[in-house]
């Protein structure tokens, strides 16, 4: 699969599958700090429920200077019913509050610093890094995990086993765009249950039919 991963990529690119309305969102951010707040919401949650949750919450706040100050029950409310509200609402107004006091209202830049942060996995450390700084690293979520496997590209048991091998196999002038591809891909046609093989722009190069 090595030799067409270049065909996949820009296969993906061609399809122009629509994106989800969060999908947008994100892409719209220019701010690393917005992309960690609204990522945080995205986890465990389904993109139609993260979206207006995360207009809600930036219409409190939008920058770590306003969101230390916002109170935990209004940020809560504001982002309901997103998976574990109560304890993002804390995590969020506490890493706004460490980031505005502490590191002078700067999101660290490295993953390392990213994943210190209560609630911070590598996932959300690595698309910060993508899509808040531009800067090369692979954003690994189930749909990346998964439909690496099914191609047959990689062969992993989890997304953080996928994140480290993807490193080493691919090019990394694909590490940036490779999320939201294959969010969208997954969102759209390579479902968990039930992929809709006929319509898979990509199916060419699945190992499911090789």
């Amino acid at each position: 699969m090595k030799q067409n991963i270049d065909k996949i990529v820009q296969t993906l690119k061609d399809a122009s599958q629509p994106k989800s309305d969060f999908v947008k969102l994100m892409d719209s951010f220019n701010d690393p700090y917005l992309v960690l707040i609204a990522c945080i919401l995205s986890l465990r949650t389904n993109d139609k429920t993260t979206y207006p949750a995360t207009l809600r919450m930036l219409e409190l706040a939008k920058t770590p200077a306003q969101m230390k100050n916002v109170e935990v029950k209004d940020l809560a409310q504001a982002i309901y019913p997103v998976g574990f509200y109560e304890n993002k609402a804390k995590q969020i107004i506490e890493l706004s509050r460490q980031i505005d006091e502490e590191l002078g209202g700067k999101v660290p830049d490295e993953i390392e610093d990213l994943i210190k942060f209560n609630g911070v996995g590598r996932k959300t450390a690595n698309l910060v890094l993508s899509q808040g700084f531009h800067k090369p690293a692979i954003c690994v979520d189930v749909h990346v995990h998964r439909i690496f496997n099914r191609l047959g590209y990689i062969k992993t048991k989890n997304p953080e086993e996928t994140e480290f091998t993807l490193r080493k196999k691919l090019p990394v002038k694909y590490w940036i765009d490779i999320n939201t591809l294959l969010v969208t891909h997954g969102q759209n046609i390579c479902k968990p249950i039930k992929p809709n093989c006929e319509y898979c722009p990509i199916a060419e190069y699945c190992a499911k039919n090789v």
